[in-house]
């Protein structure tokens, strides 16, 4: 029988995504991910060189995947707003990208695959501008800062939004967050001083 090595670095894949979520670069484990995965430790090695490299794949695929995925759609303010919910909705079915982020900037310091997320962040800081026609590029890099910080904090601050709001209610959250970027983008994409 053939072994799958699309499905082992999926697997594997996975299990990295949420051993590193739970715990962080420095407490994941590579037994542990291996475990998770139901693969030899070997595996990891094979296909991805390290924990690094396995740290690095699995933030890169869930912020590429976050960005390739979901793209701003028609023009206008209201577009990037319903951006902005969307993504909510994929950070919060998907809590280990916001906590992925968390980690890697409290324990690395520095961004892994800086690269690649660079490429699909222009490439959606284009959308935002091609939505809002005459948004500077530093207005639209802002407001794509903006709406992914507030949807992974709802995230990786839960205990924060418990002691400000009380129950967490993500569907109120979720028209806040959209709201908020509509007001942005708007005032934004009409040329105030801040837009610049």
């Amino acid at each position: 029988m053939a072994w799958d090595t699309d499905a082992t670095k999926e697997k594997l894949l996975e299990a990295a995504i949420a051993e590193f979520s739970d715990r962080g670069y420095s407490g994941a484990r590579i037994h542990e991910i291996s475990r998770r995965a139901g693969c030899n430790r070997e595996r990891i090695y094979f296909y991805f060189g390290g924990k690094e490299q396995l740290f690095e794949a699995a933030l890169t695929r869930q912020l590429v995947t976050a960005l390739a995925d979901l793209p701003v759609v028609g023009t206008g303010s209201s577009a990037v707003a319903d951006f902005a919910g969307r993504y909510f909705d994929f950070a919060t079915g998907r809590p280990g990208l916001a906590r992925l982020t968390s980690w890697e900037g409290l324990e690395r310091g520095h961004p892994v695959g800086a690269e690649e997320r660079a490429l699909h962040s222009a490439n959606k800081v284009a959308q935002v501008r091609s939505a809002l026609p005459g948004m500077s590029q530093a207005a639209a890099e802002d407001l794509l800062l903006t709406i992914v910080t507030l949807c992974h904090a709802w995230v990786s601050s839960p205990t924060v939004h418990a002691v400000m709001t009380g129950t967490p209610d993500a569907d109120r959250r979720r028209r806040a967050i959209m709201r908020t970027t509509e007001l942005l983008a708007a005032d934004a994409a009409a040329g105030s001083p801040g837009a610049s």
